[in-house]
């Protein structure tokens, strides 16, 4: 867990304090000149916390399952309609140039991103003004990748947002003129620049670290960022589909592409450059990063020692059950406990919104010995969408399998003693169980101070509706995530709990096998794909895809379901949408639904066991492609445009 004990926390804050206070508001790439500043380079440590200063901005402006950013803003889940946070304006299209809600709790990447490009550029120009004592060239070289990497991190953070950003590949002093700063650079200038700083970072960067060093850049993680950035890059919304013509610049040029910034010609080469890319990741990270599944033997080994039962799953037997705890166990186990899946992982900053287990929660979790209740906040609630397109055990989704017949989906499935478990969450896949929750279901083994919580939605005195006492922390859809909740997860009588702050899984395994499995059957190459993307469902116990299965859906609808699936909640859906160019469809007016769970206080099984469309203004405009620039920006910086129709 330690994660660079949270990335030398007090060295982030200080360093991070004086950076933002003293940028301009063009671009915030300018950093301050304080006079006793190289007193941060006296020597080795000094220098090592400026460097944790340059990563912090990792841990909070990351989008990972963030009940505020705007990576939330998608299909898989729904906030309460009174939070009102930026990931909700976002979703509703209210999002413009000059208005972000004032309770965000989190900010858009521009701003935040520019600053930590600042910073590590005055991070180069300090250590290069000074002879830090105790420093090897090793030491020293190793640092400037890392300052590789986290620019070239930090700029795809704004890549995927904006589109075509400014590239700011070196120091700007305080007495830069606003005319001297860039503008937006063509998209693939953009690729091209990001992919060189990963490719001089890797060659440089260690493949692995030590657990004290965890969070610190490896060529591992340099490599499968890479195959990242050239994926997006040739997905149809960069690759000859992009919807604005005229989105240009008016006075930046971009060397080798004048005033244009976006080609409107595909380019199958696209493909084979991110395929060879994805795949030189996922080959290292398993030979030379150390990366692998965690195995179900491992799982098994760590729920016995935390003491914690199999869950109580009706119609399920002992084996399908140790599935599902090892698929909860991976997504909450960390590298010091065994678990190699995650490639690159960082620890939420506390001064932001936490990412805790009470974000996703259920209320009313438990009665206090003192009268008071204790529980969750229900921040994330998933939708309809995402209960249908998890398969079933027999691997495919519910409206293709005979075993949940589609008339009978919100109709009690007949479990003896479990007669409010309806049929559409009957006979799943082990992911299932282990992410949603449900009206019926037992949420996790321990938390009722050493027992299961059986949600009850149809108690206002339990999980259920109840406006007077959960003004707005009531689940919006009647389900509910625990994905991320810790097996052994407890809030004791007294008040107190045993959870522990997650890191955020910026890049998993899984992820690695997905690119490549998108890449290769973009490029018709289907056994390769079905191999890639097989590694995924073997490690989920789901049956394996074949070419029969090619008839109920095409091989890259299916290798983007399983990525919704397996990725789902990690911020990666946002993109996707986008890139795929899907986004019109299923964000559309009216597509999000749920359950009935807001309708009334102690609903009926009927009443509340009904398709419902979530009462919120989901909106989608095509300017939503791209995220809008601060008015402020645009009007500080002549060299740059804004995003269209903003």
């Amino acid at each position: 867990m330690n994660t660079i004990k949270y990335f030398k926390t007090l060295a982030a804050s200080a360093l991070l304090a004086f950076a933002s206070a003293g940028c301009t508001d063009y671009l915030d790439v300018v950093p301050p000149e304080t006079a006793d500043l190289p007193d941060a380079m006296k020597d080795k440590q000094d220098a090592i916390d400026f460097l944790y200063s340059c990563y912090s901005i990792c841990s909070y402006n990351n989008g990972f399952a963030s009940v505020g950013a705007h990576e939330s803003s998608t299909d898989e889940f729904a906030h309460p309609v009174l939070w009102g946070r930026l990931s909700q304006v976002t979703a509703w299209n209210q999002l413009s140039s000059s208005t972000v809600p004032n309770n965000a709790l989190w900010n858009l990447p521009w701003s935040e991103c520019y600053s930590a490009i600042g910073v590590c550029h005055f991070f180069e120009k300090t250590l290069a003004e000074n002879n830090p004592k105790g420093c090897t060239t090793a030491d020293i070289n190793r640092w400037m990748a890392e300052i590789k990497f986290l620019k070239a991190y930090y700029h795809f953070r704004v890549l995927e947002s904006y589109g075509p950003c400014p590239i700011i590949d070196h120091y700007y002093g305080s007495d830069t003129q606003k005319e001297d700063i860039p503008g937006r650079s063509h998209f693939d200038y953009c690729v091209d620049r990001i992919v060189q700083w990963l490719d001089e970072a890797a060659a440089v960067l260690p493949a692995t670290v030590e657990n004290s060093e965890l969070g610190r850049a490896t060529s591992t993680i340099a490599l499968a960022l890479k195959g990242r950035v050239l994926l997006y890059a040739a997905s149809p919304l960069w690759n000859g589909s992009f919807p604005w013509d005229n989105f240009r610049n008016v006075n930046y040029e971009t060397p080798g592409y004048g005033l244009e910034l976006v080609s409107h010609q595909y380019s199958r080469e696209k493909w084979v450059r991110a395929r060879q890319a994805c795949q030189e990741a996922l080959d290292y990270a398993l030979t030379q990063g150390n990366r692998a599944f965690y195995t179900e033997a491992q799982a098994e080994i760590q729920r016995q020692n935390d003491e914690v039962p199999l869950p109580n799953i009706p119609g399920t037997d002992e084996e399908f059950r140790r599935h599902v705890m090892h698929i909860r166990y991976a997504n909450t186990a960390v590298e010091t406990e065994g678990n190699r899946e995650v490639v690159w992982g960082v620890i939420s900053n506390p001064d932001m919104y936490p990412f805790w287990f009470g974000d996703h929660c259920p209320h009313n979790v438990l009665s206090l010995s003192d009268g008071g209740r204790a529980g969750g906040i229900t921040a994330l609630s998933p939708l309809l969408y995402t209960v249908e397109h998890f398969y079933t055990r027999n691997g495919i989704l519910p409206k293709d399998d005979p075993e949940v017949p589609n008339s009978r989906w919100f109709e009690s499935a007949g479990l003896t003693d479990h007669e409010r478990i309806i049929t559409l969450c009957d006979k799943r896949e082990p992911r299932f169980y282990a992410c949603i929750s449900f009206d019926g279901d037992e949420y996790t083994q321990l938390i009722c101070d050493g027992h299961p919580l059986i949600v009850d939605n149809l108690n206002s005195m339990a999980q259920g509706y109840n406006p007077d006492l959960y003004n707005q922390d009531n689940s919006t859809t009647g389900f509910y995530c625990k994905k991320w909740c810790e097996p052994s997860f407890k809030i004791s009588i007294n008040g107190s709990w045993n959870g522990r702050r997650s890191p955020a899984r910026l890049i998993r395994l899984s992820e690695l096998y997905l690119n490549l499995a998108e890449c290769e059957a973009e490029l018709g190459n289907t056994d390769a794909a079905l191999k890639a993307v097989n590694a995924v469902r073997t490690h989920n116990h789901i049956p394996e895809l074949t070419t029969e299965n090619l008839g109920s859906m095409s091989l890259i609808d299916w290798i983007r379901n399983e990525r919704f699936v397996e990725l789902w909640g990690e911020s990666h859906r946002y993109y996707d949408a986008r890139r795929w160019m899907i986004a019109p469809e299923v964000f559309r007016s009216g597509a999000r639904e749920g359950l009935n769970a807001l309708a009334k206080k102690d609903p009926t099984f009927e009443e509340f066991n009904q398709r419902t469309k979530v009462d919120q203004p989901f909106a989608w405009d095509t300017r939503m492609y791209l995220l809008p620039i601060n008015v402020s920006e645009v009007y500080n910086n002549p060299q740059l445009i804004q995003a269209p129709n903003y």
